[in-house]
C-alpha cells in the first residue's frame, strides 16, 4: 500500500477557526465529521499506520497489486477511510480475476494483509498463500517452502515499484483539485507505467511453423 499526499488551497478558514476555538479555547471535544484535517483538501482522511515516528498520517490510501513482471493489475484510491488490509485481499483478487478474465494461482503480501479469514478463503479458492503470516511460529514453518520464500522475495520489490509510481509517474504532491481529479491522475499514472513496463519486457520469439517442402514425383516411363 502507498499513501498519497497532496496540497491545494481552498476556502475553509471560518470553519477552521470554529474548530480550533472549540478544541483549544473551550476545551470541548470536536466530532470527527466536524474536524478539519486540511485547509486544502476536504477528502483528506486520517491514515493509521502504527509505525515508528508515524503513528497516524493524513491523506488517501492507494491499494496497488502487481504481477510478477511488474505490471499494475489492480489499483484503488479510497476517498473514505480504507478497510483493514486483511479485508482488501479478497476484494482485490476477485476484482482482478473478473476484470482481466484470468485465474490467479498464487498471491503474496506483507503480514498486514494476513488473517484467519484470508487463509481460509485462499485455501478454498486453491490460490497458493504467499501472504506473510503474523504468527512467528507459523512464519518459521512457512519459510521452509521455497515457493513461499520466492513470493516474499518478489513482494519486497514492491516498495521500489511504489517509489517509481510516486516519483516518476504521479509527481507527488498531486496538483489535481478534488478527489475525482486525483483519482484520474492515478489512472493515467498506472496506464503510463504499464505501457512503460510492457515496452521494456523482452520480446518472445515467434516460432512459425514451416510448411514441408513439396517433393517432386517422378513419372513412370
Amino acid at each position: 500500500m502507498v499513501f498519497i499526499y497532496h496540497k491545494r488551497y481552498a476556502s475553509g478558514c471560518y470553519q477552521f477557526t470554529q474548530c480550533c476555538g472549540s478544541n483549544t479555547i473551550d476545551e470541548e471535544p470536536v466530532a470527527n465529521e466536524e474536524k478539519i484535517l486540511s485547509l486544502y483538501e476536504s477528502a483528506v482522511r486520517v491514515v493509521v499506520r502504527h509505525k515508528a515516528g508515524a503513528e497516524v498520517e493524513f491523506g488517501n490510501t492507494l491499494l496497488l497489486g502487481e504481477s510478477r513482471q511488474g505490471l499494475i493489475m489492480h489499483w484503488e484510491l479510497f476517498e473514505e477511510s480504507a478497510p483493514a488490509d486483511a479485508r482488501l485481499v479478497r476484494h482485490a483478487l476477485e476484482q482482478t480475476e473478473q476484470s482481466l478474465q484470468i485465474e490467479i494461482k498464487e498471491a503474496g503480501a506483507d503480514r498486514g494483509f494476513d488473517s484467519a479469514s484470508v487463509q481460509k478463503w485462499l485455501a478454498e479458492e486453491h490460490i497458493y498463500n504467499g501472504v506473510c503470516p503474523r504468527d512467528p511460529h507459523q512464519l518459521q514453518e512457512r519459510l521452509r517452502s521455497w515457493k513461499f520464500v520466492k513470493l516474499q522475495r518478489r513482494r519486497s520489490q514492491t516498495e521500489g515499484r511504489i517509489s517509481i509510481i510516486i516519483h516518476k509517474f504521479l509527481d507527488c504532491p498531486i496538483r489535481g483539485k478534488g478527489f475525482a481529479h486525483r483519482q484520474l491522475a492515478v489512472d493515467w499514472a498506472v496506464l503510463t507505467h504499464n505501457l512503460w513496463v510492457l515496452a521494456r519486457l523482452p520480446k518472445r520469439a515467434v516460432q512459425t511453423k514451416k510448411k514441408p517442402r513439396a517433393v517432386p514425383r517422378r513419372q513412370a516411363a
